[in-house]
């Protein structure tokens, strides 16, 4: 069974952009650079022409695997009323006197450094169907958080 792909609009827009970039120009940067390390003689002992043939892998898995999320994404629509947290939401959160916004995301485009959190996460899956003034806690492995729902957009 083929596992669905959680999405925001966003998202998929995200990786449609990426595949036609890796189709479009990458794959002709990496034949050039193949056809370049041919021309220096014998490909058996070519570092250049591994590498090459290296990264055309790579680009290849990556489109492939591209073009799997998108034949089974399902995307999550923005909803007009965010009264709960769920997916596709921003929340912002007070913890130890600092407030963080997080939007709630599917795994695929999860990026906390840009504050962008999967709804499978620790700290996504508390905050799901979760309410603003609603407080949460998650224990971690070293110490006990909580956390504050401050606003849901």
């Amino acid at each position: 069974m083929t596992e669905e792909i959680i999405l925001t609009s966003e998202g998929l827009t995200k990786i449609k952009e990426e595949l036609e970039y890796l189709k479009k120009e990458k794959r002709k940067e990496v034949a050039q650079s193949i056809k370049d390390a041919k021309e220096y003689g014998d490909i058996s002992e070519n570092a250049e022409y591994d590498d090459a043939k290296n990264e055309q892998a790579f680009v290849e898995g990556r489109i492939a695997e591209l073009e799997k999320m998108i034949k089974n994404v399902k995307i999550v629509k923005r909803a007009s009323r965010c009264d709960r947290v769920k997916i596709g939401c921003t929340v912002e959160v007070a913890s130890d006197g600092k407030k963080i916004k997080y939007r709630i995301v599917g795994p695929s485009e999860s990026n906390p450094g840009e504050g962008r959190i999967s709804h499978e996460s620790p700290l996504g899956a508390a905050l799901l169907d979760k309410a603003v003034g609603e407080v949460i806690g998650l224990e971690l492995p070293n110490r006990k958080l909580k956390y504050r729902i401050v606003s849901i957009d």
